[in-house]
């Protein structure tokens, strides 16, 4: 741990953590209906949200800054061994393909989804029914984004915490914690593809983000307690 400054362990787990909560803010402001697989309601409560789109550009940005976390932990862990390595570099373009792939879905979530609803709100008795099947298929198109977002989200998580934990140069429970979140992303991906928003996603959900917080926590908490060496490998 000491052949690596401290600054860039405490930038990326800065990055990760401020990711993580932003995510979370913003998904409390998000409009849901009791049954998001029940479409009518979900789009009419997203037609009646005045935030859709701050609410989706607030969930990227929280996402960007995951992601740049992930890569500058990438970064901070300096991994030499050739097997380790090549992990670790998969796992840094998993996080960037995760990011690319979620501005595709925030495009069509956040900006797409949101015009057709409105658009089937407002259209008269006639056109209702065409309106809905145009908004139910770009739905359909956001299923298929989120899914392979979270299957590159889940590797990326899954292959950096294998490194992390073989490494040992922060607590080893903190990689763990990030293969945890992983998996449950992973299993999020294959419901979702399979199921949409059901409630069988309710408990990968729930595994994901609570892994995701504590590693982020823990992680952010050892690299400031890390102290700032030399290039000699002196303690400042």
């Amino acid at each position: 741990m000491h052949d690596v400054k401290a600054g860039t362990w405490r930038l990326a787990a800065s990055l990760l953590l401020a990711g993580v909560l932003a995510s979370i803010l913003a998904g409390v402001f998000h409009a849901e209906s009791h049954d998001a697989n029940d479409h009518a309601a979900s789009f009419t409560a997203y037609a009646n949200s005045g935030i859709w789109t701050a609410v989706h550009l607030g969930q990227f940005v929280g996402m960007a800054l995951v992601c740049a976390g992930l890569v500058s932990l990438w970064a901070a862990l300096g991994v030499q061994q050739h097997a380790v390595a090549w992990l670790a570099r998969f796992g840094a373009l998993a996080a960037a393909a995760a990011l690319a792939l979620h501005a595709v879905l925030q495009a069509v979530d956040g900006v797409a989804l949101k015009q057709a609803v409105d658009a089937w709100a407002a259209a008269p008795e006639p056109e209702k029914a065409a309106r809905f099947a145009t908004a139910e298929g770009i739905r359909w198109l956001e299923w298929g984004t989120r899914s392979y977002q979270s299957f590159l989200l889940g590797t990326a998580l899954v292959l950096l915490g294998v490194v992390v934990t073989a490494t040992h140069r922060v607590p080893r429970i903190i990689g763990l914690l990030m293969a945890l979140s992983g998996l449950a992303y992973l299993a999020q991906g294959w419901i979702i593809g399979e199921t949409g928003f059901s409630d069988a996603n309710s408990v990968p959900t729930l595994v994901g983000i609570v892994a995701i917080v504590a590693a982020s926590v823990w992680l952010a908490v050892s690299a400031w307690r890390i102290k700032e060496t030399t290039a000699a490998g002196h303690p400042r």
